[in-house]
């Protein structure tokens, strides 16, 4: 069908991420793993946080937001990406591929503005210790975590009615292995510049406007912690930083590489393989980076297991 015609669409056809019968079976395996363990991480550090009585700090509440939206995003993606490896067609319906590409948004966004917010966070603890209370209060923390979700649904939404709101045309595969807005507009046949032009705007606003946040703190740490005259003092507000500093670049540094690289230097392959790493790798990671690298993390695993050794012993 050319792709001038419009048509009514029931369903898309993902292209997913390979199309080698031989690689099927591995891949599913793999993915499976990856995914279990992210969301056996991350579910247990959303419950260990809210458990522990010595995790109840505002480090502490912005990270089990975060695990909360890493969980997110990768459960949109996961099990459709999962279910595609062993069906005959890579087929998602007109209704559920605007409810993934609407979820997806939410949780990439809000999980930007959490970094941020920790890196806000970290400045707090080590550049004003005596405020730290006052100015990162339960009430505070809270308002924070609200006002992003509902900037990140506000946006989410938005894009996803101004997409699903103009005509698909008859071609309806998507080159990718979920619901992505930049394939989704490839699909249009009417004029998509507008809702390119509401894509970039926030796209840009989002990402530029968290990274500065996290340069900034980091710059004011660093500069407070070069000021500092012990030795020991250094090494515990850089331990105080490290997980989330790896998180941070990480993240941001995948993101980076996908949509700021020239358009000419674009591959679908190196596209795929970038889009795996921020929606499943990353969500693996994150709980495994902060539960090796953070003492209170440890000792909270410690503890829990203990209690739960001596109820089933």
């Amino acid at each position: 069908m050319e792709k001038h015609n419009v048509t009514v669409l029931n369903e898309f056809i993902l292209m997913g991420i390979t199309d080698r019968p031989e690689l099927q079976a591995p891949l599913f395996v793999l993915f499976l793993i990856i995914y279990l363990i992210s969301v056996a991480g991350n579910l247990g550090m959303v419950i260990l946080t809210k458990m522990d009585s010595r995790l109840q700090t505002p480090m502490y509440f912005f990270l089990r937001h975060l695990a909360f939206t890493d969980l997110g995003y990768s459960t949109t993606v996961g099990p459709k990406m999962l279910a595609n490896f062993v069906v005959d067609q890579n087929t998602i319906s007109y209704y559920f591929c605007a409810t993934q590409l609407a979820f997806f948004i939410m949780f990439i966004i809000s999980e930007l503005f959490i970094l941020s917010a920790m890196s806000y966070d970290r400045y707090v603890v080590i550049c004003n210790p005596l405020f730290y209370t006052v100015i990162m209060s339960q009430r505070v923390c809270q308002a924070l975590v609200s006002i992003l979700y509902l900037y990140s649904t506000f946006v989410s939404l938005l894009i996803t009615v101004k997409i699903f709101n103009v005509s698909f045309c008859g071609y309806n595969v998507i080159r990718h292995f979920y619901c992505d807005s930049l394939p989704l507009l490839s699909l249009l046949c009417s004029n998509a510049h507008v809702t390119e032009l509401i894509i970039l705007i926030f796209s840009a606003f989002n990402l530029i406007s968290s990274l500065l946040i996290v340069l900034l703190s980091y710059l004011l740490i660093l500069v407070a912690i070069l000021r500092m005259n012990s030795a020991e003092g250094k090494r515990k507000a850089f331990s105080t930083c490290g997980s989330h500093l790896t998180v941070v670049i990480v993240f941001y540094g995948t993101l980076i590489f996908l949509y700021v690289q020239p358009k000419s230097g674009h591959s679908f392959d190196t596209d795929k393989v970038a889009s795996i790493f921020y929606t499943l790798i990353i969500p693996m990671l994150n709980p495994l980076i902060y539960s090796l690298r953070n003492k209170d993390v440890k000792y909270a695993l410690q503890r829990i297991w203990k209690k739960l050794c001596n109820i089933f012993s």
